[in-house]
């Protein structure tokens, strides 16, 4: 038996294993459902927007937030991150007494801007209401329906949850979208198994930082904002701090919509290769470990098909005929989830190829010190 054979078979185990013992993350259930209990006292709810460069979006954000249907108090606070375009003036038009403004102050070191931006708010917010409930931190260009604050809150006091987050659906319709927003879900997906996250019994944690909805008094107990102020991946490094202290929940939906959108194949490769390196560790033999096996894992199958093909090889066609399948039946939870056509899942090694050469540039980044930028900003990674 040669190598491609014995590869080929260990891609099959590796597949046997993700699907049995892997948290069920491929089956994309842990589904926000619109359940709403009465309650007798609604809490109260501070938003903080970070916003940095966000005037293309953030009207349509605030808007969706002002719109609620949630029978408590609600105050957003929308903090400028030293943005560079009109996104003070956008926000400025939109007469509201519930929105306020502030302006970051410079960004001290050792603080991501994202976290610092969010620090300024949830003073703001505390000095405006010591006594609140909630934080509700999301991003500038996110698209809220109308009851979802309400249904968050629900099942947050009848969990007694201390953090409830959502992955909120983003965009898919252009041909860079299609190809790698539903494939970043299902990875995401891979890496932190929403199953395990809600199960209080698991030590895996994480969120997903366009919708945090997190306990004043869990936020606090946890060390505050300031306990993962230079964290690059913040929205998990939240998660994970909070579970220390309480339950936690995350989310699939499809009422929460990013509005942001990816026309190009460059985007989304800056957006992934600014923290990629960093989900690694900074460490050259995860790299390699990675790089492996996602070789093995999605590029080997269809290789071995095409190999079976030219070469007559029966057992490498068939066996990575089998690979694929399993592999494409695995990615379908998440295609329907984005209302993708059932062929579509075929193109996963595609997108594993693409997401495996961001995870190399952002290595290779690092090691230059060339660090990418994101909206403007160099981050260190």
């Amino acid at each position: 038996m040669g190598i491609l054979e014995l590869t080929i078979i260990l891609s099959l185990i590796i597949w046997v294993f993700l699907i049995f013992f892997r948290g069920n993350f491929w089956l994309a259930d842990q589904m926000l459902e619109a359940d709403v209990i009465q309650l007798e006292t609604w809490p109260s709810i501070a938003v903080v927007i970070p916003a940095r460069n966000e005037e293309k979006y953030i009207s349509a954000t605030l808007q969706s937030l002002m719109a609620q249907k949630y029978p408590g108090e609600i105050d957003i606070t929308v903090v400028n991150d030293n943005s560079t375009d009109n996104t003070v003036e956008a926000i400025t038009r939109i007469k509201d007494e519930r929105i306020v403004i502030s302006n970051a102050s410079d960004l001290p070191e050792g603080w991501t801007g994202k976290l610092w931006a969010l620090k300024q708010g949830i003073n703001l917010s505390i000095k405006n209401n010591p006594s609140v409930d909630f934080y509700l931190f999301t991003d500038a260009d996110i698209e809220h329906s109308q009851e979802t604050l309400k249904i968050m809150v629900t099942k947050a006091e009848r969990e007694n949850l201390q953090l409830v987050s959502l992955m909120v659906l983003l965009n898919c319709r252009n041909f860079w979208e299609i190809l790698l927003i539903p494939a970043f879900v299902f990875f995401f997906q891979k890496l932190y198994p929403f199953q395990w996250i809600n199960n209080p019994k698991r030590s895996t944690a994480g969120a997903a930082g366009g919708y945090i909805l997190v306990r004043r008094t869990a936020l606090e107990a946890a060390g505050g904002i300031d306990a993962v102020r230079g964290e690059i991946i913040d929205d998990c490094a939240i998660g994970r701090m909070i579970k220390k202290k309480g339950i936690i929940w995350l989310g699939l939906t499809k009422n929460v919509k990013s509005l942001r959108s990816y026309t190009r194949l460059s985007e989304i490769w800056g957006m992934v290769i600014r923290t990629a390196f960093n989900q690694l560790n900074y460490s050259v033999s995860v790299l390699l470990v990675t790089t492996i096996g996602m070789i093995i894992i999605y590029l080997v199958p269809p290789f071995a098909v095409v190999w079976g093909l030219v070469f007559n090889d029966d057992f490498s066609l068939w066996l990575g005929v089998l690979c694929w399948v399993i592999m494409a039946i695995a990615y379908l939870p998440t295609q329907r989830l984005y209302q993708r056509p059932v062929w579509e899942a075929l193109l996963l090694p595609i997108a594993a190829f693409l997401y495996s050469l961001m995870v190399i540039d952002s290595a290779q980044r690092y090691w230059k010190k060339r660090h990418p930028s994101w909206k403007g900003r160099k981050y260190p990674q």
